[in-house]
């Protein structure tokens, strides 16, 4: 077999196109995933048990299911309640719904690694439960796990690539339609695959290097 990547390369802009949307849904849905985890793991402070039990079916729902499932439910079966979505918008809110459980976990594990220490000192000066969780407990969990959401946001970032089958626009959409055009599957997805290597290496570095600035304490207490 002969790889001839001349007409791909020629159309190159066509798959940078797709890698800057699958950036930009994978970033807003990492942000939105992210503060909504968030938002649960704070309501289960309050130790309501309904509601902690709610949004642990939530998240062994979501957690247990195929993506690609969950897509087309979104795309394809909210319409039928009178919900109808555009594909990026649809793709940008499953991608929410999906990486919200996952890091919502993530962020229970850290946040159960905290001292109670930390929690009863916290109290002991009279701050609330919601005081004691944002200022008290959750900088330290973040801290802990951000490598853990890190790595959760690049396979949130490639997983987006099934989104392709509800039309969405990214970057393997982009090379759906390439291939289509120029018939050179092999050398078309050949480069779409090193697009995705170099973003999420790319990304996966630039988050870990944010890492001092969003924690600047962590390296002190590390050697302390």
């Amino acid at each position: 077999m002969k790889l001839q990547f001349d007409d791909v390369l020629r159309n190159l802009d066509v798959l940078l196109w797709g890698a800057w949307n699958t950036l930009f849904l994978s970033a807003s849905a990492g942000f939105c995933g992210v503060a909504f985890a968030i938002v649960l793991c704070w309501v289960r402070t309050f130790e309501n048990k309904p509601a902690s039990t709610a949004i642990a079916c939530y998240v062994e729902l979501i957690r247990n299911t195929p993506f690609l499932v969950q897509a087309f439910f979104v795309f394809f079966g909210f319409p039928s309640i009178g919900l109808r979505l555009k594909p990026d918008h649809a793709a940008m809110l499953v991608m929410s719904i999906n990486v919200s459980a996952y890091a919502t976990e993530i962020l229970r594990g850290g946040i159960e690694a905290i001292e109670k220490g930390y929690t009863e000192a916290a109290k002991s000066v009279g701050l609330s439960n919601s005081q004691t969780f944002f200022y008290v407990v959750l900088p330290p969990a973040t801290q802990s796990v951000y490598p853990s959401l890190v790595s959760q946001f690049i396979l949130l970032l490639l997983g987006s690539s099934v989104l392709s089958s509800i039309s969405a626009s990214e970057l393997t959409s982009a090379a759906n339609d390439l291939q289509n055009k120029n018939f050179k599957t092999s050398e078309t997805y050949l480069v779409a695959a090193g697009i995705y290597l170099a973003m999420s290496t790319s990304v996966a570095l630039f988050l870990r290097s944010l890492e001092s600035a969003l924690f600047p304490f962590a390296r002190t207490r590390r050697n302390a």
